[in-house]
């Protein structure tokens, strides 16, 4: 099997089983109870959030571990905006449901929610966001990358608009972590989500990184774990887990897009009418995503699984559902022409043979 659906998850890494190992057997303790067994577990705890802080250049008191992307999404956008005293909030067309879902759920609390358009490539221009910020705007938040297409936003540029008007700037990298630089000073994010399970980490451990000084009210209240910002009782073996995971992923990713650009570059040219998504450049390294007009995107997907081809038609948290991705039309593809959509994502360890044998695949279908 040739798996290219990394955006949706990953396999976990056995180096990240191993540092979890005695977290789920031996060291069993709950790091909030004070005899040893329960310090043991404390101790792992507070060394995997140091060093999660450390490779985000932030401190061991602004990381809050969750259950995933979702719950980090949903705690950062009503968190911040519930502790604010504004109540307008602005998110871009393109994020991922967690956000858009919670966005949603503050105007139903009577917020004013903008929804930010976006270029053909899936970008947010800086000058429509400092267009739409108010004197009453409680937060923004625009993904680091895309979980559909790939595209890069510009946050650097987007942060030091809103910077300038003081306003919290969350950034969803899920896509991105362990693939792009996630330094918050260097991006100017006041919060940042990250999710293990997409660099090698175990399904249901996330984080959430809030600055200091950014009020954000807990969703979740009971015995004050988390230094109260998230209550229940901490998975000390994910926390670990995703610790090490950070740690691993890292590095020169180059050859990951050369191979990326050859497969895209056989794609256009040997599958009739393919259209690259996304923005040409600004991409994640190992994302590569594409329109077929006048084919069936699911069909695709089934022929190429045949041939021991694993891809999807977009993101996951959408499976099942009949309508068109909100992230094509967003950027202005036609209902018919998105659901001819397929994405094809992919890690340091995909090789070029894998990726020609897929062009391959492709090429022929289109005979």
């Amino acid at each position: 099997m040739i798996y290219l659906d990394e955006a949706a998850t990953t396999p976990v890494k056995r180096e990240v089983l191993e540092a979890m190992w005695p977290y789920l057997g031996p060291e069993f303790g709950n790091p909030s109870s004070h005899h040893e067994v329960g310090e043991s577990a404390r101790e792992a705890l507070e060394q995997a959030r140091a060093e999660v802080a450390s490779m985000l250049g932030a401190r061991p008191s602004e990381i809050t571990f969750t259950s995933g992307g979702t719950e980090s999404d949903n705690a950062a956008v009503k968190g911040i905006a519930l502790a604010s005293a504004g109540r307008h909030v602005i998110v871009s067309a393109v994020e991922h449901p967690a956000v858009l879902e919670s966005a949603a759920w503050l105007g139903r609390l009577g917020y004013d929610v903008t929804v930010l358009p976006v270029r053909h490539d899936g970008r947010v221009e800086p000058e429509t966001l400092a267009g739409s910020l108010r004197d009453d705007t409680a937060l923004v938040s625009i993904q680091h990358a895309n979980n559909e297409v790939g595209t890069i936003q510009p946050i650097e540029d987007l942060a030091r608009v809103v910077g300038e008007r003081g306003v919290p700037f969350h950034t969803d990298a899920v896509q991105t972590a362990g693939w792009l630089n996630l330094d918050v000073d260097r991006l100017g994010v006041q919060a940042v989500s990250i999710s293990g399970h997409k660099l090698g980490a175990p399904k249901g451990i996330g984080i959430l990184y809030v600055r200091r000084r950014v009020p954000c009210e807990p969703l979740l209240h009971g015995g004050g774990q988390e230094a109260g910002r998230r209550s229940g009782t901490e998975n000390v073996a994910a926390a670990v887990g995703i610790a090490a995971a950070l740690r691993l992923a890292g590095g020169p990713t180059g050859d990951v897009e050369n191979r990326r650009d050859a497969f895209i570059g056989r794609v256009l040219a040997e599958v009739p009418g393919a259209e690259l998504t996304g923005h040409p450049v600004h991409r994640l390294p190992g994302s590569a995503s594409f329109v077929f007009p006048g084919r069936s995107g699911e069909s695709i997907l089934l022929d190429l699984e045949r041939r021991g081809i694993v891809s999807s038609s977009g993101s996951a948290c959408a499976a099942g559902s009949d309508e068109p991705s909100h992230v094509l039309t967003a950027m202005g593809y036609p209902a018919q022409i998105a659901q001819t959509a397929v994405r094809f994502t992919f890690g340091r360890s995909t090789t070029a043979d894998e990726l020609d044998r897929v062009a391959d695949e492709l090429a022929a279908l289109s005979t």
